[in-house]
């Protein structure tokens, strides 16, 4: 039986080509390709400045190691994101402290935001989720208000936009944050195998974030004419978060691309919308105006008690007919580590709840069959209307 995953990379040949083109060259890492790399991602997004590290986790825990989170200090995150995002915030010895999210959107609630701002807070951890952009300038402003920075979770938004006094912003522009980071995981909107980065409009936290992704190493050309052509000096504790070339290469070749990817997942989620709209019990992923959806993700709410059935059960049926389906995500708070040290508890976050109870993420990637489209819908609808 063919199987249908939820997501997956795209790989073709001009691909393949650019990555063996350095594989067969000098440098295969800490070479021209990285500085390339970054240089695309900034002409895509806007941003000024672009740092590639090994992951979007790394990327995470270089940015809040850059904007100062300290033992004592707090974070403001969404419950409703990868555990890395989260996690971030901890190992620098700070506290992660969830604001609930907008039932609509699933993205973080402003209002919630400042219910949770205290005097410890000292970044905002906003998380594009899905391809959906936050609410940026509204936090923008709660930001300023409690001066506080903001570091965007963008890893499910490359390509994202929004709407701002008629003009559209991309998402990593960091037009209304400090520092937004990129996720290259091959489920995402593009790839480099294992792989992020973080983008900035600020020159200081640019160099730190540079150091501190290489062992904390600084080198100018001023000291290397002083001291010698070898000279480099760690003036923080970093860490090995480098991206190779080789990686690099790729996700060049996959940014040129990116365009084409968004518009068939948009395509996909149309037919998605059209099939799944008007069915009592379930609502589709939102659309807004003001936004252009990245569609990382496509998540379907179903009421499962309406349909006499459990999630469990609708997803082993589903793998039963070849359908590879997934749950994004299990809000953190209920993670035992979190549930321990942090105690949290369920009912302070109703609308994470609803939603966890009731989303499933079905397949959609830019290479995905039209056929394979029509068959998760037909497959859907059936058990829907069977139940």
């Amino acid at each position: 039986m063919k199987y249908i995953p939820y997501g997956r990379q795209s790989i073709n040949q001009a691909d393949i080509r650019a990555v063996v083109k350095v594989l067969n060259s000098v440098l295969v890492t800490q070479g021209p390709k990285i500085e390339e790399f970054e240089q695309a991602l900034c002409k895509y997004t806007g941003a000024k400045y672009a740092v590639a590290v090994s992951s979007g986790t790394a990327a995470l825990h270089l940015a809040a190691l850059t904007a100062g989170l300290k033992p004592k200090d707090e974070a403001i995150t969404s419950p409703i994101t990868f555990l890395a995002t989260a996690n971030s915030i901890i190992y620098t010895g700070a506290r992660p402290v969830f604001a609930d999210i907008q039932p609509e959107t699933t993205n973080i609630d402003p209002a919630e935001i400042i219910k949770k701002m205290g005097k410890k807070t000292k970044v905002i951890f906003p998380v594009h989720f899905a391809g959906l952009a936050c609410d940026m300038p509204q936090i923008r402003n709660i930001a300023r208000k409690y001066q506080v920075m903001i570091i965007e979770d963008a890893s499910h938004a490359l390509g994202a936009e929004y709407r701002l006094d008629g003009k559209w912003i991309k998402v990593g522009s960091c037009r209304h944050s400090d520092m937004a980071i990129l996720s290259f995981h091959p489920v995402k909107l593009i790839t480099t195998g294992e792989g992020g980065a973080i983008l900035t409009n600020n020159l200081k936290l640019y160099m730190r974030l540079r150091a501190l992704r290489s062992h904390g190493m600084y080198k100018t050309q001023a000291m290397t004419e002083k001291q010698g052509l070898w000279y480099y000096e760690m003036r923080d504790l970093g860490f090995n978060y480098r991206l190779t070339d080789f990686q690099c290469a790729l996700g060049i070749s996959q940014l040129r691309r990116l365009n084409d990817f968004i518009a068939k997942r948009r395509y996909i989620a149309s037919l998605y919308d059209c099939a799944f709209n008007n069915i009592e019990g379930v609502e589709i992923t939102p659309r807004e105006t003001d936004k252009k959806h990245a569609y990382h993700l496509y998540v379907l709410r179903i009421d499962f008690k309406k349909f006499r059935t459990s999630r469990r059960e609708f997803v082993l049926k589903l793998k039963e007919n070849g359908i590879l389906t997934q749950v994004h995500y299990i809000p953190i708070y209920r993670q035992p580590y979190y549930a321990r040290k942090f105690h949290c508890s369920f009912k302070d976050f109703p609308d994470a709840e609803r939603y966890y109870q009731r989303s499933l993420s079905i397949p959609i990637y830019s290479n995905m069959d039209i056929n394979d489209v029509k068959r998760v819908i037909r497959v859907i609808k059936e058990m829907l209307l069977l139940s």
